[in-house]
């Protein structure tokens, strides 16, 4: 059976009763479970088939992207934007580009201009991109309304504005005022409230992007009906900016893998000699409520057996392996050991869907990398559902030449931890339901 789609109506002019389904969870007055008003959002293909052609729509991307010497070192966030953009370009909208790079503070700073990625804009994208060196100005507004047809125009830097962070009203207005229509399509900014992702929304027609939209229904797979078994492998520095994800993950992994910098939280919370490792005191409580939860749950928390260790972060650093349950005082944990490595990458093997976060050492220095460069490995060889939450992994598997060989690689890391913690983002909600 094949049902007509709201696409295939006519509605110019008409008013349109749309019944939704809003049943979801509530707890002390809020929504604990957003999926389905999620699924409600308008895509960018609905806003295609109703006509874009001549018209000014303003595109919020994220291409904060690392730079060397004034060029694009990974595109990844370039060629991400690119199915978006051509989509409109195809259908003779007049596209206006905005994004922030880095953190300037508010601040004019040459080394975060956006205009080196104009060059590689323009090479995904075929076609000249415009760029003009100001915000939402005179030169911004006469370079928007200059534009025909197809044709693109890259605005500098959103956070060169102090008003870009604090979702300031004037700069929201001054953006708005450039186009007509306005698609979200930066995921990695979605967890931000900032002027361009919720205040341009709130004054223009909104729309999600190809990219947020897929983002969205890629990464909600992983809180629906995974297949099973799932493991979730996750590193980085600090357990503290993962313990919220964990605990929403707990009850809907088969078990969890931990590596990076925080597993020395959970093997101290363990009562284990950690040396000199990172680790945070005020957050081994709270780990160890999530081991005790885990055990009660009969899921498993795989930990580190063995690690390497050193006492300097250096490239020349004498290495040792070592048990992970007794680490010498002077010696810090600095990777995972091949022991564990073998482990962590079984347990993905046997996986059916698997997410992946965070590196499992200091992947930057080649000593520290053969931990995180085993479990990219595994990741792309394994045979279910992959799904990589952007950040470091994502840098890792770009540099392992693998990032094609997962199902899915998100280009937000604090935007997928954040969605998988199960919060409503900013740049979501900020989009109006149809």
């Amino acid at each position: 059976m094949e049902l007509r789609t709201v696409d295939q109506a006519d509605v110019a002019g008409r008013r349109v009763l749309v019944r939704n389904d809003f049943n979801v969870p509530l707890e002390d007055g809020k929504v604990t479970d957003d999926l389905r008003v999620r699924a409600a959002v308008p895509t960018l293909r609905w806003l295609l088939d109703h006509g874009v052609a001549g018209r000014r729509v303003l595109v919020r991307n994220d291409f904060n992207v690392p730079l060397e010497d004034g060029k694009v070192t990974d595109d990844l966030r370039v060629r991400a934007a690119v199915p978006t953009l051509r989509w409109l370009l195809d259908h003779g909208a007049r596209v206006i580009c905005c994004s922030h790079l880095g953190r300037p503070k508010g601040r004019r700073d040459p080394k975060y201009s956006l205009e080196p990625v104009r060059p590689v804009l323009a090479e995904h994208l075929g076609v000249e991109v415009a760029f003009v060196d100001d915000v939402a100005g005179d030169q911004a507004r006469q370079a928007a309304e200059g534009l025909g047809d197809g044709q693109v125009l890259l605005l500098q830097n959103l956070r060169y504005e102090p008003g870009e962070e604090k979702n300031d009203p004037e700069l929201a207005d001054r953006l708005a005022a450039l186009a007509e229509v306005y698609v979200d399509d930066a995921f990695g900014a979605a967890h931000r409230a900032h002027a361009s992702v919720v205040g341009v929304a709130e004054r223009l027609p909104a729309y999600a992007g190809e990219l947020l939209a897929g983002e969205v229904k890629e990464l909600s797979r992983l809180l629906e009906d995974p297949e099973r078994p799932f493991v979730a492998v996750l590193g980085g520095s600090k357990v503290s900016d993962k313990l919220a994800v964990l605990d929403n993950l707990l009850s809907r992994v088969d078990s969890l893998v931990v590596g990076g910098g925080m597993c020395f939280t959970f093997l101290a919370a363990q009562g284990h000699e950690i040396g000199d490792s990172l680790f945070e005191p005020d957050q081994v409580e709270a780990v160890r409520r999530l081991l005790e939860t885990a055990a009660g749950q009969g899921k498993p928390v795989l930990l580190p057996t063995d690690v390497v260790v050193a006492r300097e972060v250096s490239e020349d650093a004498e290495t040792r392996t070592v048990p992970a349950d007794g680490i010498e005082a002077g010696w810090k944990g600095l990777d995972i050991g091949p022991e564990t490595a073998k482990a962590f990458a079984a347990a993905v093997a046997e996986a059916r869907t698997v997410f992946w976060n965070g590196p499992m050492g200091v992947f930057e220095l080649a000593p520290f990398a053969a931990g995180t460069k085993a479990v990219a490995e595994a990741v792309a060889a394994a045979d279910g559902y992959t799904v990589v939450g952007g950040g470091d992994s994502a840098a890792a598997l770009a540099e392992l030449g693998l990032a094609d060989r997962v199902d899915h690689l998100s280009t937000g890391g604090g935007a997928s931890l954040e969605l998988l913690e199960g919060k409503t983002l900013p740049g979501v909600a900020a989009v109006p339901t149809v």
